[in-house]
């Protein structure tokens, strides 16, 4: 395949940082647009471009010599969009308008948005297709469903060729690339913050729900599967599997899930390290299991997760842990 040239928006974030290390790694040319508001400046891949800014800068970079663009410039705490909506419409819904606004200029038809199952909400079945009722729970949700709708009608006013990708839990690193949050909210990383010490307990929010263990259930990928996905999605596009004027819509995961209580003893077994937990009460709008099918993404995208195996995920987690557990804090 021929040399290609990809914008990465939000390229200094968590997934971001890992998709753009892969096209990199293949021999294609990466520019990662990211204003640093919440990622990192190491983390921008070697090898790759970089300009500071926000995603409604992407006209200060996008011409006609791009392929694509992989989209991943957008606030994601839940909690902090239901505190501060309008931060929320601002920056993923007007943003992602300006982004595409600049796309049309440039000439450049092809996208990958870094959807959520968060568009969702409380799914009635499990696992989840795509058909599932939309209905988001916070603003978090509601403001990528918006961006999904706004994909949709882009590619049929103008001929882009879209995906959106929807997954659910995202975790483990690929190599010097992990999860750099500040504030920590996922539940991996945050039981490893207590094997090394730099939390007293975790957290079980619910410890009766209708589960085997009776704590919740959740869908876990692995960010370099993701990332994976991602490329073929663009790539479907490039050999006219996904054609101008569709906007492809997959879920992402195992397909299985992995309790609260499997992912703390799993973390205990791989670090070696006790993990104290503390009873708490369940937190609003948690379902039982939240478990994703993919089958879409396999068939038209011939995706299909390799690293599903929950000790692997938290050992890569726990590798780029302790590498970056004595790094400076850098903007």
């Amino acid at each position: 395949m021929p040399p290609r040239k990809y914008l990465v928006t939000g390229g200094a974030g968590y997934v971001g940082s890992v998709v753009a290390a892969h096209p990199l790694a293949a021999g294609h040319a990466v520019t990662v647009l990211d204003d640093l508001s919440t990622g990192f400046r190491q983390a921008v891949p070697e090898g790759a471009g970089f300009t500071e800014g926000r995603v409604q800068d992407a006209a200060r970079v996008l011409d006609s010599s791009y392929d694509g663009v992989l989209h991943f410039a957008a606030h994601s705490q839940v909690g902090e969009s239901v505190a501060d909506p309008d931060k929320y419409w601002r920056n993923n819904v007007g943003g992602t308008i300006e982004l595409l606004a600049a796309m049309r200029d440039a000439g450049v038809g092809k996208l990958v948005f870094s959807s959520t199952a968060a568009t969702y909400g409380e799914p009635l079945h499990t696992p989840v297709h795509e058909d599932a009722f939309e209905a988001p729970t916070n603003p978090y949700g509601a403001s990528k469903l918006a961006v999904d709708h706004m994909i949709s009608g882009e590619c049929r006013a103008h001929g882009l060729a879209a995906a959106s990708l929807r997954y659910f839990n995202v975790a483990g690193a690929y190599g010097p690339y992990g999860e750099r949050h500040d504030p920590e909210s996922h539940l991996i990383p945050l039981v490893l913050q207590v094997a090394q010490g730099r939390r007293e307990a975790v957290s079980v929010f619910g410890d009766d729900y209708p589960t085997p263990d009776g704590t919740c259930v959740r869908d876990y990928i692995h960010v370099a599967d993701l990332a994976e996905a991602h490329l073929l999605a663009m790539n479907a596009m490039s050999e006219g599997e996904v054609t101008a004027g569709e906007h492809l819509i997959c879920n992402l995961g195992n397909g299985n899930g992995f309790s609260v209580r499997e992912v703390i003893e799993t973390v205990r077994k791989v670090t070696g390290h006790p993990v104290p937990e503390v009873a708490a009460a369940r937190r609003d709008g948690d379902p039982a299991v939240l478990v994703a099918s993919a089958d879409r993404a396999g068939e038209r995208l011939g995706w299909h997760p390799s690293r599903a195996d929950l000790a692997g995920i938290v050992q890569d987690a726990w590798d780029f842990a302790r590498r970056t557990a004595a790094e400076p804090k850098q903007p």
